[in-house]
């Protein structure tokens, strides 16, 4: 019984003794609150950013696989690219036409 009031008695102090904070210790609180709170924002950047760069890197998968296809395509068709354009040749590299009719 001793024990349990003893242990009852030094957690009432404690908790008295945290709301009597002294200035230094409420800005040291202040201080490392608003810390957390950067760091957090920093974290959540950081998620997007990672989401951001996987879609891209799908994208980029996306866009080599669909350059491989058309190139395997012009070659399958043996286009006589000598008598096209330059314009249409720019074109078909910058994937504004098709590569095969």
């Amino acid at each position: 019984m001793k024990t349990r009031s003893a242990i009852l008695l030094a957690a009432t102090v404690l908790s008295l003794a945290a709301c009597n904070k002294s200035p230094s210790d409420k800005l040291a609180g202040r201080v490392e609150n608003a810390a957390d709170n950067r760091a957090d924002a920093m974290e959540a950047n950081a998620d997007a950013l990672r989401n951001q760069a996987a879609v891209l890197d799908n994208r980029a998968d996306k866009a080599r696989d669909t350059a491989e296809s058309r190139a395997d395509a012009i070659e399958a068709a043996d286009m006589n690219v000598a008598a096209m354009s330059q314009e249409r040749r720019d074109a078909i590299v910058a994937n504004q036409a098709a590569a095969v009719r």
